[in-house]
């Protein structure tokens, strides 16, 4: 499990601070004494984690856009951080789908960005850099829809603009580790691929659980679009201990940790999207907030995959990686955050209380 004093005043930069899985880090890393230091834009949601956990007090954040190479190349010189964590995306496939564009600058320009800053600063000789971790997806790789696990070194691939930016980082962020990285520099890269990660405090837009959410405080009904799909289910505390128990593997072994890790769920939580539903509005006490789209409905939706399912041998072996909630354990977490969040307690007593209850 995470070494909590390992983390005592590491420096630490985050880019994509202000998002759901941004936020829960930098209060994780926060909580065991580390120096954290953001670079992300705005929050893009609101309410969000971020200002509700009153995250703006407790570290050093830059808002500025991921693609302005120069103003992150400062950030980056400047606070000269021992660990990065790049989480900085455009993480919606909905949205992929309206704005491929921005969703390739983003994901693609981004990660040469993150990359270039390094490079830079570990060229000019005084960089304290020792790790980067550049957080992708499942989705990066070619689904083929079957029924085992993927493993690191499938095929990269990705049907909508989303997932193929996200190979496309993934491609990237393996070209600078060959080009300029090699364990004689002392900086290790790797990239970390999660499954469908849920969790208290996720606002986004076309995401399931953040839709449920939103349904029941508002006392709506949504429409489940795909209830036979199958995901990946993990909540979010899941693969963020995954990246700073790998962070910490890199740091001590500069040559053996970097390269790509999957970090998802048991066999028993790829479940369907009706699934969840149900057992979520079963731990609510609820079920008046969703409907299942019938099959016959005509509305034409953009592509999203069926079945996709990870095989973390990997992180099992190499850094005793495990999933310690099952998706049942999550659901009620995440049951317990809306409830407390409906009755107006204090949001990063919640979360962090939740922390510990993952870490104990």
């Amino acid at each position: 499990m995470v070494n909590s004093a390992y983390w005592r005043g590491k420096r630490v930069l985050i880019t994509g601070h202000t998002g759901f899985k941004g936020a829960w880090l930098s209060m994780w890393l926060l909580s065991l004494g580390a120096d954290v230091i953001g670079y992300a834009l705005q929050p893009p949601t609101k309410p969000s984690l971020f200002h509700l956990c009153g995250l703006d007090k407790d570290m050093q954040s830059t808002f500025a856009d991921i693609r302005d190479l120069e103003r992150l190349r400062q950030v980056v010189a400047d606070t000269d951080p021992t660990i990065i964590f790049h989480m900085a995306a455009q993480p919606i496939v909905r949205n992929s789908y309206k704005h491929p564009v921005d969703t390739y600058e983003v994901n693609v320009m981004g990660t040469v960005n993150l990359l270039e800053a390094v490079r830079l600063a570990a060229a000019g000789g005084k960089s304290s850099i020792q790790a980067v971790i550049n957080v992708t997806t499942d989705k990066c790789y070619e689904n083929r829809e079957w029924a085992w696990g993927y493993r690191e070194n499938d095929s990269l691939g990705g049907f909508d603009p989303y997932s193929n930016s996200k190979a496309c980082s993934e491609l990237v962020t393996s070209a600078y580790r060959n080009s300029f990285f090699q364990s004689e520099t002392g900086i290790s890269i790797a990239t970390a691929r999660a499954g469908n990660v849920i969790g208290g405090g996720d606002w986004a837009e076309d995401r399931l659980i953040p839709d449920c959410i939103r349904a029941y405080l508002s006392k709506n009904v949504m429409s489940i679009r795909n209830p036979a799909a199958i995901r990946p289910w993990q909540h979010v505390l899941e693969p963020l201990g995954g990246y700073l128990l790998l962070a910490e593997h890199m740091v001590q072994n500069t040559g053996k940790y970097g390269g790509s890790w999957n970090f998802g769920p048991q066999d028993a939580d790829v479940q369907s999207v009706e699934w969840v539903v149900q057992r979520l509005g079963t731990k609510l006490g609820n079920h008046d907030f969703y409907e299942i789209e019938p099959a016959t409905n005509q509305v034409k939706h953009p592509h999203e995959a069926n079945l996709l399912k990870l095989d973390c041998s990997k992180s099992s072996s190499y850094l005793n990686w495990h999933p310690r909630w099952p998706l049942d354990t999550a659901l009620a977490r995440i049951a317990e955050w809306l409830l407390a969040f409906k009755e107006q307690r204090d949001i990063r007593t919640v979360c962090l209380e939740q922390v510990e209850a993952y870490m104990a």
